[in-house]
């Protein structure tokens, strides 16, 4: 199992409306980094929803529940299931300021909408969300 971050401006589509649906399309990536990490992604994979815009912060976990497969334009999307909404958010500014996340991409390369969450990120985020591993 891998852990990913997918972010979305919860304006046009927020982890509630996720949940609301239970489980949705993951769709609209097209940067090259992220095309590649989501077609990486894989059926249990669990995913933190981060919110953008006036929010910034980790708000959310997803599971992913389908493989990979190309939208009508051939760019990959993939089903993902809402799982629960984290207790506490945890902000962008609480994370450049906890010097464990320094070399994550959510610090250094903020642009980046789909990004691999590594085991140890995963359990600091979750932490400081207040609560336990899934």
């Amino acid at each position: 199992m891998a852990y990913w971050l997918l972010k979305t401006e919860p304006g046009d589509y927020s982890f509630e409306d996720l949940a609301a649906a239970e489980k949705d399309v993951w769709d609209g990536v097209r940067n090259p980094v992220a095309v590649r990490n989501l077609r990486r992604m894989q059926p249990g994979d669990l995913v933190f929803i981060y919110h953008t815009g006036n929010e910034r912060a980790v708000v959310g976990i997803a599971e992913v529940v389908t493989l990979p497969r190309n939208d009508e334009a051939g760019f990959p999307v993939v089903d993902v299931a809402a799982l629960r909404r984290l207790p506490h958010p945890v902000s962008l500014r609480a994370i450049k300021h906890d010097g464990r996340f320094i070399d994550w991409e959510l610090v250094r390369l903020p642009r980046l909408s789909v990004m691999p969450v590594p085991p140890a990120y995963w359990e600091a985020v979750l932490e400081m969300a207040g609560t336990a591993a899934i």
